[in-house]
């Protein structure tokens, strides 16, 4: 089979949760399924880092996509031609969007559906196309496959889709996550806040993640329980709203919140390790990578009872509800001071870590392909 796959978000040194997870499952289909053709589909110059194997073609159609207006040029018009053109047996998107003026069989993943509930917290352009066009691209879709059982259950009833057409793939944890040793830790400790204990958070700082209540939350909790705790905020600034503004310029403990911004896999391994917990409280997941990540390193977890964060930590964290600044300010107390919770969250979380392997997430994707081509009467090969 031909097989073209959207490939848009795999972005050197610029991979995000859904690049990660077209760059760890793509590069172990491809490796597995010699028998087919893989034919990457770039918005720009990419790097041969991606192309991981003799089996895969890379090409690319301009413009870059990262507006909704490019979106509908790129997707409306450029993809249909260019499936044509390439002579595509089977498309998969592995962020959801899709060509609805195509007739391949597709299989689409599609994360979370965040902008369906939380309109809010979007721009306008960006709230209007992904209201408009997602309902559509789940109907168009040969098959669905998503990232939890919250999030199948949630796009089947938002979008009218049975369940039946939904496949759950859950995310994996990197090889480079693992506990840290006590000497690493302190040196993590050193190397993020001079030495000083610190609670981590990890996500772009988009509203959902919560960062403005949890900003509230630490510095409620210091005044309460004063001690030498920091937080440390990783990741890029996506959408500096006026509520983190707010919160941030409200709060007395500015000295001790750091924003680290984007790090790389190693580095991020050793920000999370060094934490006393990760702070995720996010309103709104599909899955949440970090959580596990956390989780694979023995950091205990504080998160919000909200979603598909249940689902996903299970007994290997301490719940908070998100939208209340002293239940956060709580629970994170209560981890960071309570050493017989610390523990015990600790060992469950090694342990619930084991079931996230990319692995595992590589062969649930490429069953969920499989059933969609049979689905459209196309003939999968094993080798």
């Amino acid at each position: 089979m031909r097989i073209v796959v959207n490939t848009r978000l795999l972005l050197s040194n610029k991979l995000e949760g859904i690049g990660w997870f077209a760059h760890e499952t793509l590069q172990r289909i491809v490796k597995a399924h010699p028998e087919h053709q893989f034919l990457f589909l770039f918005d720009r110059a990419f790097n041969t880092k991606f192309i991981y194997a003799d089996n895969v073609e890379g090409h690319v159609l301009f413009p870059p996509t990262r507006h909704p207006l490019l979106y509908r040029l790129w997707f409306d018009w450029l993809l249909p031609h260019k499936l044509k053109h390439l002579k595509a047996d089977a498309f998969l998107s592995t962020d959801g969007y899709l060509a609805l003026r195509s007739n391949v069989p597709t299989l689409a993943v599609m994360h979370d559906l965040n902008f369906e509930h939380y309109p809010e917290d979007l721009p306008n352009a960006y709230r209007n196309y992904y209201r408009s066009y997602f309902p559509r691209f789940a109907r168009h879709a040969t098959r669905l496959a998503t990232v939890s059982e919250f999030s199948r259950r949630d796009i089947a009833t938002t979008y009218s889709v049975p369940e039946a057409r939904i496949d759950v793939v859950y995310n994996g944890i990197g090889d480079v996550f693992r506990p840290l040793s006590e000497g690493e830790r302190r040196t993590a400790r050193t190397d993020f806040t001079e030495g000083a204990p610190y609670i981590s958070c990890v996500g772009s700082l988009h509203p959902r993640k919560n960062i403005a209540r949890l900003l509230l939350a630490f510095d409620e909790m210091l005044k309460q329980h004063p001690s030498d705790l920091r937080l440390l905020i990783v990741g890029e600034s996506f959408w500096w709203d006026d509520r983190m503004k707010e919160a941030y310029a409200t709060i007395e403990h500015k000295d001790r919140v750091i924003f680290t911004g984007r790090l790389g896999q190693e580095r991020l391994m050793h920000a999370l390790g060094g934490s006393e917990a990760l702070a995720f409280v996010s309103y709104f997941e599909g899955f949440g990578i970090p959580v596990a990540e956390a989780m694979r390193c023995g950091v205990p977890v504080v998160a919000a009872e909200a979603t598909s964060l249940p689902e996903v930590a299970g007994d290997a964290a301490h719940y908070c509800d998100p939208f209340n600044v002293s239940d956060i300010a709580r629970a994170l107390h209560d981890v960071c001071s309570d050493p017989m919770l610390h523990a015990a969250l600790s060992k469950a979380g090694l342990k619930r870590s084991e079931r996230y392997t990319w692995d595992r997430a590589a062969q649930d994707l490429w069953t969920s392909f499989e059933r969609m081509a049979r689905d459209a009467g196309l003939h999968v090969d094993t080798p």
